[in-house]
């Protein structure tokens, strides 16, 4: 078999978990030829079909639109608990408002967002349509390490986050307004559907499944030694402390990494179809999900 093409992101969850696989060490699966990209790229590639990539690692929040094209992988995402996206401030309360305030005082006022096709913004969505009166005003697409310099600087009144930055926000001086994780964990009890792996369906039935087999593989391997996959992790990481990195893998790579389960597919269909509810993305049908 060639190389397959595959476009995951230098996060060191994404990293950690194709470490094995991208270098040769999860016998018997394809070689792969790895692009590395941030996901809201790799969510435009496959939503636009403008990229010849065989498996990519998008949000979730855009399945509803790829899955004619591509099939969901059930191992080597990231969906969790505790790891939810931020709504950060520069003042206690919303905008420069009172803490009393909460999450009301963002009514009509400017949040700024890494992405419209992610996971977290649907969860941002969600989350101001029960608790902002009247919803928040514009909302701004900033590329997400100019996010949380641009609420410092008050271009923006709030911002919402992701990644490393529940680990770094302080060091802005920024205040978290809420965790949109604790706010889906609270209203679902289910885990936080955010990274997905997906693969063309035209690939067929038996190659998906080794895909899934050698995703699995990677990062069992990954867990066997994580001091294997520490060389690749920090290379990518864009100058991350290496503490930083293992609290992103501690936070990201779990047992719905190796498999989604039953819990796994219920956090995804919920949150799709919620957001579906609320016209933020197009239903899904009953069998969308289906692997392969």
């Amino acid at each position: 078999m060639t190389k397959l093409k595959i476009a995951y992101s230098p996060c060191p969850n994404d990293t950690f978990v194709f470490d094995a696989w991208a270098h040769g060490r999860v016998p018997g699966a394809p070689r792969l030829d790895v692009t590395f990209a941030d996901i809201d790229l790799t969510n435009g590639w496959a939503a636009d079909g403008e990229a010849p990539y065989d498996v990519l690692k998008v949000s979730y929040a855009v399945l509803p639109w790829v899955l004619d094209e591509y099939a969901l992988l059930p191992c080597g995402g990231a969906l969790g608990r505790g790891c939810g996206p931020l709504v950060l401030t520069r003042e206690p309360g919303a905008g420069g408002t009172s803490q009393a305030e909460g999450p009301a005082g963002l009514a009509g006022k400017t949040v700024a967002v890494p992405s419209e096709r992610s996971t977290a913004y649907l969860l941002f969505r969600l989350w101001a349509a029960d608790l902002v009166p009247g919803g928040v005003g514009e909302v701004v697409v900033l590329p997400f390490h100019e996010i949380m310099p641009a609420v410092r600087d008050g271009k923006v009144d709030a911002g919402l986050v992701i990644h490393e930055a529940r680990f770094t926000y302080k060091n802005y001086g920024l205040h978290a307004l809420a965790d949109l994780g604790e706010y889906w964990e609270g209203t679902t009890g289910l885990p936080i559907p955010l990274g997905a792996i997906i693969a063309k369906r035209s690939l067929g039935e038996e190659t998906l499944r080794l895909l899934a087999d050698a995703a699995r593989a990677s990062v069992r391997t990954a867990w066997d030694d994580p001091s294997v996959s520490r060389p690749y992790v920090l290379e990518h990481a864009q100058e991350m402390d290496p503490k930083v990195a293992d609290q992103h893998i501690g936070l990201y790579v779990n047992e719905f990494t190796a498999d989604l389960g039953e819990t796994g597919y219920a956090a995804v269909r919920g949150l799709l179809t919620r957001a579906a509810a609320e016209g933020l993305v197009p239903p899904l049908g009953p069998d969308a999900l289906r692997f392969p």
